[in-house]
């Protein structure tokens, strides 16, 4: 780190982080790379584990985000030719934000139909949250620092990626078990609900096994703890989509702080 504030030409230009646009762009490309990695991490994990999708279902499943982001490419850059990009990022944001948010209410019935409109929400804003991050995080930098700083502004959203999946699968393993430990208090012989259903479910087993009332106890404790398991982690998936987030509402705030950035200047007519 020494070396990078002191050597006139660092591998990594640290310097530049005392540019406030710069700053503030690697904040939002860090952010932009935990929501886009995660949740193409989180996703097909829970079409994967939860609804027990075949990798074409899932595919299938998770293709509208794809085809949301080529709708958004065209629409970027007619936008960006007449208004400011700082207020197409700041409506980039909110609405990932918001279309991570929506994943938040998510069941263990969710499949192609319901993750639709969330992952149209996902997907069309990519390009409004990454093109601005870039022309306005490095845009403001002289030519001379650009060439330095922009393997430190690419790498962060690499690393947003990187530390976004991994946060996401610690939260996964622990608040799982954290969650399957509360349902399971509610799982007593107080509970009416989960009673009818043993004794359903244990009569039906048994008389598929010529009446071995054991195992179709055995049997309905096992489904049992398979419900609680599944609805488990629902419950965990849900709470990896709101710390998500919960990051681009920091974004979203942060984005009016950046300065606006003018074009380059075009080349003279009379340039050799």
């Amino acid at each position: 780190m020494l070396r990078s504030l002191t050597f006139a030409r660092p591998v990594v230009e640290l310097r530049a982080l005392g540019n406030r646009n710069f700053l503030i762009g690697c904040i939002l490309s860090f952010i932009t790379g935990v929501g886009i990695f995660s949740t193409i991490f989180l996703t097909p994990l829970f079409l994967g584990y939860v609804r027990g999708y075949s990798a074409w279902q899932t595919g299938v499943a998770i293709a509208s985000t794809g085809a949301a982001s080529l709708i958004g490419v065209p629409i970027y850059i007619l936008l960006a030719r007449k208004m400011d990009t700082r207020w197409l990022m700041l409506s980039g944001m909110a609405c990932f934000g918001l279309g991570i948010w929506s994943f938040s209410f998510i069941t263990h019935d969710w499949g192609s139909a319901e993750l639709f409109l969330p992952q149209m929400l996902r997907g069309f804003p990519q390009v409004f949250v990454v093109a601005p991050a870039v022309n306005l995080g490095l845009g403001s930098l002289s030519p001379d620092r650009l060439k330095y700083a922009s393997g430190l502004f690419n790498m962060m959203r690499t690393l947003g990626g990187a530390i976004g999946i991994a946060v996401c699968a610690t939260l996964l393993n622990d608040r799982t078990n954290l969650h399957f430990l509360r349902l399971a208090e509610h799982l007593n012989a107080t509970n009416t609900a989960m009673q009818e259903m043993l004794h359903k479910v244990s009569t039906h087993f048994a008389a598929l096994h010529g009446g071995d009332i054991i195992h179709g106890q055995a049997m309905a404790l096992k489904q049992l703890w398979s419900l609680t398991w599944r609805e488990a982690q629902v419950q965990t998936f849900a709470d990896a989509f709101r710390v998500i987030a919960v990051c681009f509402v920091v974004a979203t705030v942060l984005v009016p702080l950046l300065h606006k950035v003018a074009p380059p200047a075009a080349p003279s007519a009379n340039a050799h």
